[in-house]
């Protein structure tokens, strides 16, 4: 009974319901797996994307917990070295941040 007080509290904070209205859907590429992740250090979602042997890590910041963006966003790694950002609502610019951090990786 603890574990779901628990859970219940957690979904509260998050707002897990209004972000199952907010997120959008993405259209990924056929050849790429992706690994859906569990949400770990305040992102609201997180996932991996394979394509080969190369990985990229993908989260969902809604409260720049993890970052400095002003408003929901998504958060690419590796990026050039870096990270990559993009508004939540960007799906194309995100898309395109996992095809070149893919694309550049050293093999």
């Amino acid at each position: 009974m603890r574990n779901y007080r628990l859970a219940h509290e957690y979904e509260e904070q998050m707002e897990h319901r209004k972000w199952i209205k907010e997120i959008p859907y993405i259209q990924f590429p056929a050849d790429w797996k992706v690994q859906i992740t569990p949400p770990f250090a305040g992102a609201v979602v997180r996932f991996r994307v394979q394509k080969d042997d190369l990985e990229v890590s993908i989260y969902l910041d809604c409260y720049d917990m993890l970052g400095c963006y002003g408003s929901p966003y998504w958060e690419v790694y590796p990026y050039e070295g870096d990270v990559f950002r993009c508004d939540m609502s960007d799906t194309e610019s995100l898309l395109n941040a996992i095809s070149h951090s893919l694309s550049k990786q050293p093999v």
